[in-house]
């Protein structure tokens, strides 16, 4: 039964292969706002985790269920935590009518990471946009293509469902309801515990860098964007990127131009250049350390390249912005 006395109650259903920092960033916001120096009693928030046995993180962690599956109308939210089994295009039909169950409850849905996948394939996003991770938004299109999903963003509260890009944001997330739910000074208190400068907004853009690819009917060509933006730091040559899809080098720039308009040596450039532009908005990493990160070589060639780009230099450029 529902604890009179707790102002903001969750109710979490881990999913095979969830994402595990998703769901810890958003249940120990929620604990250290709860209690006074960090002690863990479910005071002010409480949380369940929802579910029979153990789950397994993708990282291989298990988590064992601190309930069974409780009405709805004891907590305040059900939060649905997903991870690696996104692409499987079936789930369970306990959890098809549970959420179904929550939602004639009204008690509103939140997608954490992958989850909002799950939330949508119970059919249960219509008339809602989403907010999803940059990395498995193509997939979201493909399996939901009447969703209006966002990736400019880190989580979007659209009053009955919430969903969250995941990773770090749910920590942001969490904070954001027990703000509305709690108050500021609890949100602070779990700042402060967390050592976190302070909670930023649904709308602080995701570290997002390349061009959308959903419209891309190639489908090697949406592989060969997905590997470019995970090797950032690290540019493979073109002979790797082609041998990682299994094509030749004269295949991929030929498809990349046709799909594109662009050769991929043009197009990956763009995307780490796009890369720092975010770093030397979002941060107040040293120049240096901006360019190493985004692959260049060292600083001489990120100057160059970041001035033919967008026609200033990178320190002109951050000045320019005014973030910090």
């Amino acid at each position: 039964m529902r604890r009179t006395e707790q102002k903001l109650r969750v109710g979490f259903l881990l999913l095979d292969s969830f994402t595990l920092n998703a769901f810890s960033g958003f249940v120990e916001a929620i604990r250290l706002a709860a209690d006074h120096g960090g002690r863990s009693r479910q005071v002010a928030c409480g949380w369940e985790v929802m579910g029979k046995g153990k789950v397994a993180a993708s990282c291989g962690l298990t988590i064992t269920a601190t309930a069974p599956l409780i009405n709805p109308e004891e907590v305040d939210y059900v939060a649905v935590c997903g991870g690696n089994g996104y692409r499987i295009r079936s789930q369970p039909q306990w959890l098809d009518q549970y959420l179904s169950e929550a939602t004639e409850a009204g008690v509103p849905l939140i997608g954490l990471c992958t989850g909002t996948f799950n939330i949508a394939r119970a059919g249960l996003m219509q008339g809602y946009p989403a907010c999803v991770h940059w990395n498995v938004a193509d997939e979201f299109h493909d399996q939901f293509p009447r969703v209006e999903a966002f990736t400019d963003r880190i989580f979007l509260d659209a009053g009955a469902r919430i969903t969250c890009a995941g990773s770090t944001g749910a920590s942001d997330l969490a904070l954001h309801l027990i703000h509305r739910h709690c108050g500021s000074e609890y949100a602070q208190q779990a700042i402060r515990h967390m050592m976190m400068q302070g909670q930023r907004a649904g709308t602080f853009p995701q570290a997002h860098f390349s061009k959308s690819t959903h419209d891309v009917k190639d489908e090697v060509v949406r592989r060969c964007a997905a590997l470019m933006e995970q090797k950032i730091n690290m540019p493979p040559s073109m002979d790797v990127l082609a041998a990682e899809v299994g094509i030749s080098v004269r295949q991929l720039d030929r498809r990349f131009n046709q799909a594109m308009g662009q050769t991929p040596s043009q197009y990956f450039r763009s995307m780490r250049l796009s890369y720092a532009l975010w770093r030397l908005t979002h941060t107040t990493d040293r120049i240096a350390e901006v360019a190493a990160d985004a692959g260049f070589a060292d600083s001489a060639h990120f100057h160059r390249e970041f001035r033919k780009s967008y026609g200033t230099s990178p320190s002109l450029y951050r000045q320019s912005s005014n973030t910090f």
